[in-house]
This record gives C-alpha cells, structure tokens and sequence, in this order.
C-alpha cells in the first residue's frame, strides 16, 4: 500500500516537471503590427481647361414668326393651294386662296363711273366760277362810266351780285368813282360750289382706292417661306373678315428661349451690351439616338425676370433650321455617330440643350457633381491624405460643375465617393480601377503563325533534337 502511493506520487511529479516544462519551452505568439483602419475611397484627377466658358441651358424651340391665315373681305372661295396642308412647306409669295372677284370687280367700276362724273361735276363748276367773275367784272365796270344801275331792279341777278344802292353810293358827289369799293359776296363768283364739287371727286377717288383694294384682297399670298402648323379651309366655303383659316410659321429662323440664372447669366460679359448678337452659340438635339448641332448666336435677352423660375431667359437665333444639323462631336452616352446626309430638320417644339460662348479664363476645372460637397467643398487627395477645400463655382449643370482653380494645386485628384467621416489630413487609400486591376491580372497572349491567340505561359514543346538527345542517354 505504501509502495503504490510513492509510485503515484512520483508518477504525479513527473506529470508537473513534463508540464512546467512544456509551458517553459512554448513558443511565444507572433506578434503583429497594429492594423491602421485607412478608408479606401475612389478618385479621379479633375479636368483643367482654359478658353471661353461654355454656359450650358435648356429650353424649347420656337418659331420666330408665326401668323394666322384669315379672309380681309367676305365672300366664297374659288381656288385653295393644294400645297396649303398642315404640315406642308409653302414658298413666299404663293397663292393661298382666292375669293370671289366678281361682286368687288363691279363695285371697282361702279367707284370709277362716280369718279368720272364727279370729274364733270368739277369742271362745270370751275367754268360757272369763270362767267360769274366775268359777269362781277362786267357790271363793275358799267357801273364806273354810268348811272345805269340807278335803274337796276333788286330782284335782278346782278342787283345779288352787287345791290343799286352799294353800286350809288360807290359814286362822288362830283360824279367820279369813289376810292373805295364794297366787296363782292362770296356766292356771287360761285367758289363754294366749285370747293364742294372738289370734295365729292375726292370722295368718289377715296371710295375707287376701297373698292380696288378689296379686289386686291380677295387673292391671299403667303407672306414668307414657312411651313403650315394648322388648316381649316375648304373650296366653295364662304369666309368672313378676320375669320380664322389656319396658320404657319415661317422658317427663315428660329429661336429658342434659354433660361439662365443670375450668375449664369453674368458670365456672358456682352449680353446686355448695344450689338451683342453675334454672341455664338450652339444648340443641341437628339433624333433617333444621335446627338445633332445646329450654330446659333444670342439675338437679345429679357430684361424682365420670369416670375415663375425667377431666371432670364435669352433668346437664341437659329438661321437655317430645316437645313439640317451637323453630328455633334461628343455624343451622350450610348449614343452613335452618323453622318450628315441623314441629318434632320430642327423641329418647332422640341427641347434642346444649348451651349452659350462666355467670358475667356486662363484655366477652370470641370468638377462631376458626385464630387461637390455641401457648402460647396470638395475633398482632394494630396500626397495620402484627404484636403477639404472650398471651390467657387461658375456653372453648374446635371452632370458636371466649372470651378475655380484656386486652392487646388497642381494636378488636382478629386473624391468621388462618400464617408461615414471626412477631417482634413485624415489618411485615405485610393481603389484601384476595375478595369485597370482587370488589365493587370489577364494573362498576356500572342497570336501564332496561324493567327490564333497563344497563351504565353504555356510550355514549350521540346525540339527533337534534345528528345533524341534523351533517348540515347536512356
């Protein structure tokens, strides 16, 4: 019994001598470097240009003129164009519709019957003028050799022309002619009734020039190239004055109303100046998945604020719209090149983006707008640390931003992407592009005799003279 308790005793002992040594002889942990938490953070550099801002609008394009087609006279039409249908093009000068000459034909001739007798009328009374003066004359001068209209009864014409007693008493005592003569009366040389046969000749003139021009106006032209929006005419109907026929807009130019803020609009340094309209501009717009550009230059500018967008709008002058746009240089996204034989009209109505010259700057950068920051900030990446700096903008669009240089150093890297926090110096790591990392990870290739890709790290085919070489050692 003593023997078995010595033997687990010493047994128990070598147990704790083999465990102290092993807890002795253990290896101590490897000991690593702290892991630093530096976000990774996608970036890109930032464009720098310099020339002239491009300020960038939208807006729709509308006709410059545009006119209702009515009747001036009443009456039924005889001819339409048929060219006059909506959506047909019609040359300046061309017959539109023509009224029914027959009832203005009559009234022309009838105004020329009564200026020719008001002409007859004007003639006898210039030659009654003549024989009353001469008849005035006449009895003058009797009256100065005689006393013959002493007898001179009062009812006698030429007692109205000049009564006995004014013809008695032109007379002296001493029987020579006074020195003074009493003036005739103004119905004695019959003036009035010339004066108003003049007025009716020219009120018949006056009622021949209406007449003939309501003749004139039963034909209607077309004042202007231009393209007809609208028509409500049919032959045999009759039309009243100011009836409404249809309508079209001309297409010699168009414009577009481009809205700009304030400081947008404070970029064009001419735009309120006398003579800014050869201000270049360019209007762009989309047809069947292709970007097209038509030349434009500002014609004016409203001086009165839109009170619904609180913005000005500038008027663009487009010549040439139905000639066809040029393929824009830089398409959208997705979007394809073609050519400018299939290029389409610029159409009345569409909306379009515009691109306007304004003032010239030594350099700005182009800013994505996933890169501006509230209070117009962005984060730059300079030398692994981020840099919160202040920008000032000059426009701002949908996609991109134009900014300043200021503050942004040499060959600018701007932060895209957001952070949970964001302090000035903090380090940050730059991600690899997707398609860069995707460039260095595919496996080089190289193209055989037979024109097939080969991978280059594929092994080589030994020659025959090594594998003879081989069998002979064997």
């Amino acid at each position: 019994m003593h023997r078995q308790r010595v033997i687990g005793g010493l047994i128990l002992l070598a147990a704790i001598l083999i465990a102290a040594l092993l807890i002795f002889l253990r290896a101590g942990p490897e000991e690593k470097p702290p892991e630093e938490n530096i976000p990774l953070v996608q970036a890109e550099p930032l464009e720098i240009r310099s020339g002239n801002l491009m300020v960038q609008g939208s807006g729709t394009v509308r006709a410059r003129e545009e006119l209702t087609l009515s009747a001036e006279v009443a009456g039924k039409l005889v001819y339409v164009n048929p060219g006059l249908r909506e959506g047909q093009s019609v040359a300046r000068g061309a017959t539109l519709f023509r009224i029914d000459t027959s009832d203005y034909r009559n009234a022309v001739q009838t105004a020329q019957a009564d200026v020719a007798s008001q002409n007859v009328a004007v003639m006898e009374a210039r030659e009654e003028v003549s024989l009353a003066k001469a008849e005035l004359a006449r009895f003058e001068q009797r009256g100065a050799s005689s006393s013959a209209y002493a007898s001179v009864d009062g009812s006698d014409y030429a007692a109205r022309i000049l009564p006995p007693e004014t013809l008695t008493k032109g007379r002296g005592t001493n029987g020579q002619q006074a020195s003074t003569s009493a003036p005739a009366n103004g119905l004695a040389t019959r003036e009035p009734q010339l004066l108003s046969a003049r007025a009716a000749l020219r009120r018949a003139q006056a009622q021949l020039s209406d007449a003939q021009t309501a003749l004139k106006r039963t034909t209607v032209r077309a004042p202007f190239s231009g393209v007809v929006r609208s028509e409500e005419i049919a032959l045999g109907s009759y039309v009243a004055p100011g009836q409404s026929l249809g309508s079209m807009v001309g297409t010699a130019d168009f414009e577009a109303v481009i809205p700009l803020s304030e400081s947008e609009a404070a970029l064009i340094p001419a735009l309120w100046r006398p003579g800014n309209n050869r201000i270049e501009a360019s209007v762009y717009s989309d047809y069947g998945g292709t970007r097209y550009r038509w030349q434009a230059f500002v014609d004016r500018a409203s001086s009165v604020l839109n009170p619904q967008t609180r913005t000005i709008d500038v008027f663009l002058r487009i010549p040439n719209p139905l000639r066809g746009g040029a393929p824009a240089v830089i398409q959208k996204k997705g979007q394809k090149s073609a050519g400018a034989s299939g290029a389409p009209p610029l159409f009345v109505g569409s909306f379009v983006d515009a691109e306007i010259t304004g003032r010239a700057l030594d350099q700005y950068a182009v800013l994505p707008l996933a890169a501006l920051r509230p209070g117009n900030q962005i984060w730059l990446v300079r030398d692994g640390k981020l840099r919160i700096v202040k920008v000032d903008i000059f426009q701002r669009t949908d996609t991109q931003a134009l900014i300043s240089t200021a503050g942004l150093g040499a060959k600018p890297v701007v932060i895209l992407g957001t952070l949970k926090t964001a302090t000035d110096g903090q380090q940050v790591r730059i991600a690899e592009d997707r398609k860069d990392a995707a460039a260095k990870t595919k496996p080089a290739t190289k193209k055989s005799g037979n024109g097939k890709a080969k991978d280059s790290k594929a092994p080589t085919p030994k020659s025959e003279s090594s594998k003879s070489g081989a069998d002979i050692a064997q």
